[in-house]
């Protein structure tokens, strides 16, 4: 029957009255007016016939919106920053000019235009070997213990058989006559051996291997832009060769093309 009909005064009277209704037919009841009351309670809520009360969609929204969060979480964490592209570098920051000081130099045997040198950079490896064709700007005595700036990040190459770990940099004048003078690029004598040359206004020295400056032609790249100043300062597209001690500098040298 209708489990409305089974008010609370009528159940009463059923149960108190056994001999009217069984124990069975009473569990029947029992059941039909739990069932009436579930079906009731659902209309008034406006859920499905068997539906939880609570939103599943709901929880499975939230559910979703916890993992995207945790998701989110753990890509912020593991974000790197990716390094900047080798082509935005200046060609100049791909080089690397060390400071050094030639510390024992002999002519070269087979070759008469030719020092070599040994210059100290301040690496644990000892002196670079490096060959120079100053033999007709310097003398063996003005060559010993000169401060120098050595380009150290070429690749190795012979002259006239000899090893040479480098080049040192120097600027070159054009004299009336139509012969060159030629002199170092000097560090100041208050910068530390093995420091690296910076410029000002370009990123760090970011320098490249032997085998690239050499593929790619970086120091042929670069000789345009480098030049001695009004005062003999070393530059590159006049951004200035510095040290901790300050400048780099020709003595004589001015507006010069650097080599």
């Amino acid at each position: 029957g209708n489990w409305m009909e089974y008010t609370p005064d009528k159940l009463k009277d059923l149960t108190s009255n056994h001999t009217i209704i069984g124990t069975e037919e009473l569990k029947m009841v029992a059941v039909e007016l739990l069932q009436g009351l579930i079906t009731d309670l659902e209309g008034k809520l406006g859920l499905a016939p068997g539906q939880h009360p609570v939103n599943e969609q709901s929880i499975g929204s939230e559910q979703n919106s916890k993992q995207k969060t945790k998701k989110a979480k753990k890509s912020k964490s593991t974000t790197t920053v990716e390094p900047a592209a080798a082509d935005a570098i200046p060609d100049i920051c791909k080089l690397e000019f060390k400071v050094g000081r030639i510390t024992k130099v002999w002519e070269h045997e087979a070759a008469d235009k030719l020092y070599c040198e040994e210059i100290d950079c301040g690496e644990s490896g000892g002196p670079r070997e490096i060959a120079s064709g100053l033999r007709g700007h310097y003398s063996l005595d003005e060559m010993l213990n000169k401060r120098v700036l050595v380009v150290s990040n070429l690749k190795p190459k012979k002259l006239v058989g000899f090893k040479s770990h480098g080049m040192v940099l120097c600027a070159a004048a054009t004299q009336a006559d139509g012969s060159e003078r030629v002199e170092f690029v000097e560090p100041p004598e208050d910068a530390p051996l093995g420091e690296i040359v910076t410029f000002e206004g370009l990123p760090p020295p970011a320098p490249v291997s032997g085998a690239q400056v050499d593929k790619k032609k970086i120091f042929q790249a670069c000789a345009d832009g480098m030049r001695t100043n009004d005062e003999g300062v070393g530059t590159w597209n006049d951004h200035v060769f510095m040290t901790s001690a300050g400048p780099c500098k020709a003595k004589t040298c001015k507006g010069c093309p650097m080599r």
